[in-house]
């Protein structure tokens, strides 16, 4: 296999899908949570634990586990630009701010709920990186027709399900090759079937689904 980045996706598919541990292992190594390395990851975790504990019922926020992914993804590709679709919060994008404070990046992240937006912007700043976000309030279909010509790494789609392939529409042609496009709740109950069918069918795109047992992600590389 040619591609790094592609290894290491089939590698992590390998991972996350495997039901026991080896035999003889320690089951608990596989429950491992993050270790912060440095104190701006302790005040972010600081925060995610807060928003886990006390903040979850209400807010469309994705699993541990999917954000824990995200953060790999961004750092592991050394993401300069990532673009989120639907902020809640903003628990996802700490994850995605975790990584981009190690590769210099930046979060553009897009809420149509000014409620959700407000909680999102102060929790970034409780956790010290509103410096490295661009918060957009208002209808993502229309806003991200204002991004500039800076190539997005990243594309994090979690928001109207029905409107996925509008966004993939509209961003295909500003992610740099061998960028990503990662949208959520992606397993057979939610998942939109015409957005579906295009990351699934465009020779453009190699895609591969992710913890299907839970709401599901689906992680399109676009191909050099």
């Amino acid at each position: 296999m040619k591609n790094p980045l592609l290894l290491f996706f089939v590698v992590s598919l390998i991972a996350v899908q495997a039901q026991r541990p080896p035999r003889g292992a320690d089951p608990s190594l596989f429950q491992s949570a993050t270790l912060p390395q440095t104190e701006v990851e302790q005040r972010i975790m600081k925060v995610l634990d807060d928003l886990d504990r006390n903040h979850r019922r209400g807010n469309m926020n994705v699993p541990v586990e999917d954000g824990r992914l995200l953060r790999l993804l961004a750092e592991s590709m050394n993401a300069q630009h990532v673009v989120e679709i639907g902020t809640s919060n903003g628990y996802s994008g700490l994850w995605f701010l975790m990584a981009l404070q190690k590769t210099g990046g930046h979060l553009t992240t897009y809420d149509i709920d000014r409620g959700r937006a407000d909680q999102a912007l102060a929790n970034f700043k409780r956790a010290g990186v509103e410096k490295d976000v661009t918060l957009v309030f208002g209808d993502a279909h229309e806003k991200v027709l204002e991004l500039g010509d800076t190539p997005i790494d990243i594309v994090f789609l979690d928001a109207d399900k029905d409107g996925y392939i509008d966004y993939l529409k509209k961003l295909m042609p500003k992610i740099r090759p061998g960028g990503l496009v990662v949208a959520h709740n992606m397993n057979t109950r939610q998942a939109h079937p015409p957005f579906v069918e295009a990351i699934t069918t465009d020779p453009k795109l190699e895609t591969l689904f992710v913890h299907m047992d839970a709401a599901g992600v689906s992680i399109s590389m676009k191909k050099r």
